[in-house]
């Protein structure tokens, strides 16, 4: 099987799977570029010589410093808590595109109060610019993956939503390399830590242009009832005319999945939040998307993004320089697997597959470093250069890095952007970004001091979460690969998770050639999609 082949959920013309759809991904993962790049950019800028000694670091005890370390990262995290709430409104009201463009402009202002910091003025405007950059990454967590999944056909939809991932990593990667070239490049001064905080401009401007042009979500406008303009936009995205047999079906199948929101759960802004509350199928759904989050953040990788240098010092790294550079090659690492990730696995492995191997070999690779740290006591080398011992800790490391990031990392996000009705969707994501981000936000505040009360210890913790974490994926969550958004009611009601897709997928193929029979007895004849001839309408389709 190539790298790029399809497994399709029905005969789909080529016209579907074109530039414009991955257009629109990529530029609302705008959003993610902005989310990547913080967790990045801000642990290793506070540790630079210049940015502790402007705002005094050398003078504070480890207690004092590890204190406002944690708060500067941490109330970013706080911000995008709310700010994922704060998007459902917006989501709901106003549409997909009004959120993104929203999301923008908030982080860019929260962005924009970050460089009138300065030692005089203390680091209110630090706090309050992250506060409101959080509130504007928080929305576009919640909108961003619902906007992909709602444009994407099926057998593309987990590359299309990782495209989002893999916007996170590009921006983590220029997070992490951006404080070792000023580090490089400029004497320690005020501009010297400024520029990695004006740098994160880039990405919100980007999204505030492209918001402006993007298309609506189809989905989205077929809920409002606006039937003309819904159909319009998915004509555009599909590249196909309204009257080609795979648009009668894509719009068949949208019409009958609303028919059944409106019969179960209803469309009101309020219809999500009662059903979460009285229907027990909603509940359990929103208790896996937040829970695959909790598992996340438990695999320790937030106290790795944000306070790498302290990560790398634990092991053996000696030096701001080097731990710098170690730093940007975890990065390097980050984005190449995302990219196999984003091109093969999610898609061909599957989601569930990826979450219980990477979690298997994770918590190995974790094991091993925490070992080697508790035995030799690295702290103690008084040499400048890491021991074989550290060089096999750190290869695991990186090994580790290789399990996690194309599995994990992105995974969650696929997961909770297509396994919900439209209707519930965006309260759905609401709920599954706030609780990435409580998480973040818990671990991102106590790393410094788990390191110091826990030490090796650390390692230990994170590696039996991902244990854990199997047995929670291996009984719980189905596999989503492939199905359409409009069955995943169906997937969910198959009581056999380790099965459900299997059966899933047999049930499609039936009613696919259900209804192309009652397509052809109707007379209607359809041989032409898009520009290429169909050698075989009724051809058994190939399946997940």
């Amino acid at each position: 099987m190539s790298i790029l082949k399809l497994v399709e959920d029905r005969p789909t013309p080529k016209a579907v799977y074109n530039w414009k759809v991955y257009l629109l991904a990529a530029v609302a993962s705008c959003t993610s570029c902005m989310i990547g790049y913080d967790s990045a950019f801000i642990g290793t800028t506070i540790s630079l010589d210049s940015f502790k000694d402007e705002f005094g670091f050398g003078t504070m005890g480890d207690t004092e410093r590890n204190l406002i370390s944690a708060n500067i990262v941490s109330c970013y995290q706080a911000g995008a808590f709310f700010g994922a709430f704060f998007a459902y409104p917006i989501g709901h009201f106003w549409g997909r595109r009004i959120g993104l463009l929203s999301a923008g402009l908030v982080f860019t202002l929260g962005a924009g109060l970050m460089l009138g910091v300065t030692g005089d003025r203390g680091l209110g405007l630090l706090y309050a610019g992250r506060v409101l950059a959080g509130l504007g990454v928080g929305a576009g967590s919640n909108i961003t993956p619902i906007y992909i999944s709602e444009l994407a056909p099926p057998a593309i939809r987990g590359r299309l939503v990782g495209v989002y991932e893999l916007g996170w990593q590009i921006g983590g990667l220029v997070g992490f390399w951006i404080n070792f070239g000023v580090d490089e490049t400029l004497a320690p001064s005020h501009k010297q830590w400024l520029i990695p905080f004006a740098v994160q401009l880039i990405p919100s401007g980007l999204l505030l242009i492209g918001a402006l042009f993007i298309r609506e979500s189809p989905r989205w406008l077929f809920g409002r009832g606006r039937r003309e303009e819904a159909i319009k936009n998915l004509c555009w995205v599909r590249q196909l005319p309204a009257d080609d047999i795979y648009m009668i079906e894509e719009i068949g199948a949208i019409d009958q999945a609303l028919e059944e929101q409106r019969r179960s759960i209803g469309m009101g802004f309020w219809k999500p939040f009662q059903a979460a509350g009285t229907n027990k199928k909603v509940m359990w759904r929103l208790f896996l998307g937040s829970a695959l989050f909790f598992w996340q953040n438990g695999s320790g990788i937030n106290a790795i993004n944000y306070y790498s240098p302290t990560v790398f010092k634990s092991i053996g790294v000696k030096g701001t320089n080097t731990s710098l550079f170690t730093t940007g090659i975890f990065g390097v690492v980050k984005t190449v697997v995302t990219f196999i990730w984003l091109l093969w696995l999610i898609d061909q492995v599957g989601r569930r597959n990826l979450l219980l191997i990477g979690a298997a070999g994770g918590s190995v690779c974790l094991w091993i470093v925490g070992a080697y740290i508790k035995i030799a006591q690295p702290e103690n080398n008084k040499s400048d250069s890491l021991s074989g011992g550290g060089i096999a800790a750190m290869f695991f490391f990186y090994l580790w890095t290789v399990f996690y990031t194309p599995t994990w990392n992105g995974t969650p996000w696929v997961l909770n952007s297509e396994m919900f009705d439209p209707n519930m969707r965006s309260l759905a994501q609401a709920c599954a970004a706030a609780s990435n981000w409580l998480w973040n936000f818990l671990i991102s505040r106590f790393t410094p001091q788990m390191f110091t009360a826990m030490g090796y210890g650390v390692y230990f913790f994170f590696a039996s979460l991902m244990m854990c974490s199997i047995v929670f994926v291996y009984f719980l969550v189905p596999e989503t690969k492939g199905i359409p958004l409009e069955s995943m009611d169906a997937l969910f009601d198959i009581k056999s998770v380790r099965h459900a897709h299997g059966q899933m997928v047999a049930q499609l193929r039936e009613n696919e050639e259900q209804f192309r029979h009652d397509i052809e007895s109707s007379g209607f004849a359809a041989t032409k999609m898009g520009d290429e001839q169909v050698e075989d309408t009724t051809a058994e389709p190939k399946y997940a």
